[in-house]
């Protein structure tokens, strides 16, 4: 069944006039690609827990996304069903995505950072069909976990675990079979084909409400990004993407999963970052373009300060997630070819904004860029009514990769009868358009590039036996943009409470290592406004305690 959207029939006449929406789904560019390039490179991955490196050409991987798709519908995996997967950044998940579009199946990727907590809520609201996930990595234990999640999801008809030896394995379900041989598979891809406005992604994402939101999109709103980013750069068939963000996040699936193909180019993926490896990567695999979070071109420069002639290849860096330091970009400038451009998105969108090539470096500094075409931005009053150049107010967006509604949730759109959306970020634009992200008004810190939720986290810790009230805020940090600081004061009687007491109270309860905060502090009091609210800006300037 279709999954039902906020996609009016006025939004989609207006966006194809307009040239933005083409109606072409990913599959249509991997056909075009096995054509042309049947033999080049498709995907290659790099494991860093046993060194192990896998090339799949073109043609090669378009025969595993035929196998898996097939096989996804012997299994019962209808049009409109939701296929979640748990993956770090393996071929498999690429594959997945694709085979999913073949027979009109929704992907639905979930961070590898999720536990119980996480996913036993986003996958009971999807009622996923599948859900696919390794044995482990990086030492834990996924598959266990996800057969533990199924008992109490009727929905879930299906988990499948690579590397398994058992009979959930992925590779003895879905590969080792010739799926293909027992249907007519271009008969079934003919009748399964998803319209350009089906939904072919769904993406949590963190709200104000601290419970997870599915973010929609389609191949029209994916594809009406990718295009102009792509052109924007200038990229072509001969750029090789290095990708060592997580697929399962916005930014990674758009430019390491999605733009290769679009491209006909090469995807290079590591699944977990450590900088020593990512020079022998980019040594080896010679990529022009890196996409990544603060963080990784924090270390990137870093490393470049010894190991500067294996990184000339990567011209390209384009960083979003957090404002990029001065001192980073001339760091990074001293002993990399590297242009560094700045951007700012949201799952909502992919990126709404970027830097330009040709721009000046302090650019990157001092902006977030300026929109990509089909999108335009506005800053506001508090009345709505919009701001000159240089003033601060919220900042609204619409255009073409806008997502096309909340799963399950149509209430929660929040776009306007003209298409703005309000972005939950307080912003500027100067006279050239380009914007400045101050602030946001949304309850959330963003820690590497990964949204935290802090009511939901807010939440669970108010069930501690020694809090009475706490407050959640981020605080700036040069690698991460943000860390995590608890301020909590005690119930009567109660002394004393350690950081390691805090983590391991939200570990109990399943509560990814990635949200649990890094610092904390006792107080008498939280600072309130005289109707008792919680002044959380007040903290947010109050200095550290032993950091």
């Amino acid at each position: 069944m279709p999954i039902h959207t906020n996609l009016t029939p006025e939004r989609r006449k207006s966006m194809v006039e307009l040239g933005a929406w083409n109606d072409k789904i990913i599959t249509d560019y991997l056909d075009e690609a096995v054509a042309s390039a049947g033999e080049k490179a498709a995907i290659i991955t790099y494991r860093m827990a046993d060194g192990s490196r896998v090339e799949l050409s073109y043609r090669e991987l378009n025969d595993r996304v035929t196998r898996i798709a097939a096989g996804l519908a012997g299994l019962g995996v209808r049009k409109g069903d939701i296929v979640s997967c748990q993956l770090p950044n393996w071929w498999q998940m690429t594959a997945l995505h694709l085979a999913c579009v073949r027979i009109g199946a929704v992907l639905n990727p979930l961070m590898p950072i999720f536990r119980e907590h996480e996913l036993s809520f986003m996958l009971g609201m999807a009622e996923s069909k599948v859900l696919v996930v390794p044995q482990t990595f990086r030492k834990f234990d996924h598959g266990a976990m996800a057969h533990e999640l199924k008992r109490s999801l009727p929905k879930l008809a299906h988990v499948l675990v690579i590397g398994s030896e058992g009979e959930d394995s992925f590779e003895r379900v879905l590969l080792e079979r010739a799926w293909e041989t027992e249907t007519d598979t271009a008969a079934l891809f003919r009748e399964r084909r998803p319209s350009g406005d089906d939904v072919v992604q769904i993406l949590y994402t963190s709200g104000t409400t601290g419970k997870p939101k599915g973010v929609m999109h389609t191949s029209n709103t994916l594809f009406s990004h990718i295009r102009p980013f792509a052109e924007r750069l200038a990229l072509g068939e001969t750029d090789t993407v290095f990708m060592p963000s997580p697929l399962a996040h916005q930014l990674g699936f758009l430019y390491g999963l999605m733009l290769p193909v679009y491209l006909k180019s090469t995807a290079v993926l590591q699944d977990t970052w450590l900088p020593e490896e990512a020079v022998a990567i980019i040594c080896a695999e010679r990529p022009s373009l890196m996409l990544g979070s603060t963080p990784f071109l924090a270390d990137i420069a870093e490393q470049a300060i010894e190991h500067g002639p294996d990184l000339q290849s990567l011209t390209l860096f384009l960083c979003a997630g957090a404002p990029i330091p001065s001192p980073l970009v001339e760091k990074a400038a001293k002993n990399l070819p590297t242009r560094i451009l700045s951007a700012w998105g949201m799952t909502e969108n992919g990126a709404v904004t970027t830097t330009l090539p040709e721009d000046d470096p302090e650019r990157a500094v001092h902006t977030d860029g300026v929109p990509l075409p089909y999108i335009e931005l506005k800053v506001t009053d508090m009345e709505g009514n919009p701001l000159p150049a240089g003033q601060e107010g919220p900042l609204y967006m619409r255009g073409s990769s806008l997502f096309v509604g909340y799963f399950k949730q149509p209430e929660l759109y929040g776009v306007d009868d003209e298409g703005w959306f309000p972005t939950g970020d307080l912003a500027r634009l100067d006279e050239q358009g380009y914007v400045r992200i101050t602030g946001r008004s949304k309850d959330v810190v963003i820690r590497g590039g990964e949204n935290i939720p802090i009511v939901d986290i807010e939440n669970t810790l108010y069930q501690h036996p020694k809090i009475q009230t706490l407050a959640l805020v981020g605080k700036p940090d040069e690698r991460l943009g943000e860390r995590l600081c608890a301020y909590v004061t005690l119930k009567e009687g109660e002394e004393s409470l350690t950081l390691e007491e805090v983590c391991t109270f939200l570990t109990e309860r399943k509560v990814t290592r990635q949200y649990q905060p890094e610092f904390l502090e006792v107080l008498d009091e939280l600072p309130r406004t005289p109707s008792g609210k919680i002044q959380k800006f007040k903290l947010r300037e109050r200095p550290l305690q032993g950091a």
